[in-house]
C-alpha cells in the first residue's frame, strides 16, 4: 500500500472531485489516485476545458479517515486505469 494518495480539488471552491456511482447515494465517494500524474492525466482527459479550475494535492494514508469523515465521503474510489476510467470503489465503515 502506497504511503500517499492523490486528490483533485477544486480552486474555487476547494472541494474535492467525487465520484457518485449512483443517483441515491449523496455522500459520494472521495477520488483517491496512486501517482500525482494519474490524477493529471485523468484531469486532462475527462476535463480539459476545466482543467485550471483545479489541483492535485497529495494525501498520506493516515489521514485519509479524517478527511472522509470531515467531508461527509461514503469512502474512497481509487481510480486504476485514469483514461477508460476504471475504479475500485470501497466503502468506509
Amino acid at each position: 500500500m502506497s504511503d500517499f494518495y492523490y486528490l483533485i480539488r477544486s480552486k474555487v471552491d476547494g472541494a474535492y472531485v467525487a465520484a457518485h456511482p449512483s443517483l441515491d447515494d449523496a455522500k459520494g465517494f472521495l477520488l483517491m489516485f496512486k501517482e500525482d500524474y494519474d490524477a493529471l492525466s485523468y484531469l486532462n482527459t475527462h476535463g480539459k476545458d476545466v482543467a485550471d479550475k483545479f489541483a492535485v494535492e497529495s494525501i498520506s494514508t493516515t489521514q485519509v479517515k479524517g478527511l472522509l469523515k470531515r467531508w461527509g465521503f461514503a469512502g474512497v474510489g481509487i481510480v486504476q486505469d485514469p483514461l477508460v476510467p476504471r475504479v475500485e470503489f470501497l466503502v468506509q465503515e
